[in-house]
């Protein structure tokens, strides 16, 4: 008896302890959208301070908080790409800061080519003379073997600029979100979701993807004075990564798998139409690009959801059964990327199976508008050898959701 009550009494200061943790890590909804906010406003300063585009240039995140997992931030589509980025249009020349004198400018040429030009009077200026050996560089750049070179040093300076701008941010200013428990992090990355990839073929073949994260925990050390800067630099994780444009036959046939099995005729939830595109980043993995619909509406503005066999549905029926669908459609996804995503022979144990969602739009529905699942290769190589169960290699993804519809 005593035995039972001892269990008993475990039992009930084990769900003492859990609800009291829920309490402590239950987030403020508005409070969080206004940290982020925030942070994103410092960050993107720091940024614009770094690549000296302090005024004119348009630099949007986006951050967003998952729980158990952190903060992050997205930067913007074409961010990536060092030489759109430092060959912008420069500041508005009334600027105070402006690097360009009032009479620079930008001349859109054949094919898409630049160059500026500027006044007789301002040819003995110190800022006009920087500018005509710009030029000349830029000139010698028409050779390929030039080009190269200059956009390896414009990637190098790039990746600097990027790194430095984001660890200045999480050591200085990485509190500013203060409701992220210990564990949790807050990570920074100028890889998108694939919406440039229409200029890759132009681009140069070293791409760069970086993310840079830190745990809140080692940020509230420092921040107490238990550890030095020095000290949080080094807990930083940076992770470079290259796009790789070698063909691997198994990164293909995942790829037709799965728009196999996302076709209305197949899939039990949402259905995609168009091809599931996918990036092999060198030293990261392969991220799959999906886009994930619910339905079809017909000229008469009612709806039909091929994969339910329903039509004739209004919009509110439409948006109900969209709902009630969402939750099983995460939970087959990370079925079906363990039960194919074993098959995958080219990655290695620390890179990952990414899928990157564009989800279904419902308006007002509550359901994320983006979802990304990921799992380390060495999860997907232990469930395939039977080391782990499938529940434990469920437990291994990591879920990442955009903001709520």
């Amino acid at each position: 008896m005593k035995a039972v009550k001892r269990i008993v009494m475990m039992s009930m200061a084990v769900w003492l302890l859990n609800v009291a943790t829920y309490a402590q890590n239950k987030i403020d909804e508005q409070r969080m959208k206004r940290d982020i906010e925030v942070a994103e406003n410092v960050l993107t300063t720091l940024l614009k301070q770094q690549f000296d585009k302090r005024n004119f240039f348009p630099l949007e995140l986006n951050g967003t908080y998952t729980a158990g997992y952190g903060v992050t931030f997205n930067l913007p589509s074409g961010f990536n790409d060092p030489m759109r980025l430092f060959l912008l249009a420069p500041d508005a020349p009334d600027a105070p800061d402006a690097p360009y004198p009032p009479d620079f400018e930008w001349d859109e040429g054949p094919g898409n080519s630049f160059s500026y030009s500027f006044h007789q009077e301002d040819k003995d200026c110190e800022d006009c003379e920087k500018m005509r050996v710009e030029r000349r560089n830029i000139e010698r750049t028409k050779s390929p073997r030039a080009s190269k070179m200059t956009n390896d040093s414009l990637q190098s300076s790039y990746v600097d600029k990027f790194a430095t701008a984001a660890k200045d941010f999480l050591v200085d200013y990485g509190d500013l979100l203060s409701q992220l428990s210990p564990e949790e992090k807050i990570m920074i990355t100028n890889h998108n979701d694939g919406n440039d990839s229409w200029y890759r073929p132009f681009n140069s073949n070293n791409e760069t993807f970086i993310t840079i994260e830190a745990v809140k925990g080692d940020l509230s050390q420092a921040k107490q004075g238990k550890i030095s800067r020095e000290q949080l630099l080094s807990k930083i994780r940076v992770t470079k990564s290259q796009l790789s444009d070698k063909l691997e036959p198994d990164l293909e046939l995942l790829s037709s798998i799965f728009n196999r099995l996302y076709q209305p005729d197949l899939a039990k939830t949402f259905f995609t139409e168009g091809s599931i595109h996918y990036e092999r980043l060198n030293d990261f993995g392969v991220i799959y690009h999906m886009k994930a619909f619910s339905s079809r509406q017909d000229d008469s503005e009612l709806y039909s959801m091929p994969t339910l066999a329903l039509s004739d549905l209004d919009q509110e029926n439409r948006d109900k059964k969209v709902k009630e669908l969402y939750p099983a459609f995460e939970s087959e996804l990370k079925e079906n990327m363990l039960d194919y995503g074993r098959t995958l022979k080219s990655l290695k144990n620390e890179e990952s199976l990414v899928f990157n969602v564009k989800i279904t739009r419902c308006k007002g529905c509550g359901i994320p508008s983006t979802l990304e699942l990921s799992i380390k290769s060495s999860a997907l190589r232990d469930f395939n050898s039977g080391k782990i169960t499938k529940e434990a290699a469920l437990g291994k993804f990591i879920s990442k959701k955009g903001p709520d519809q």
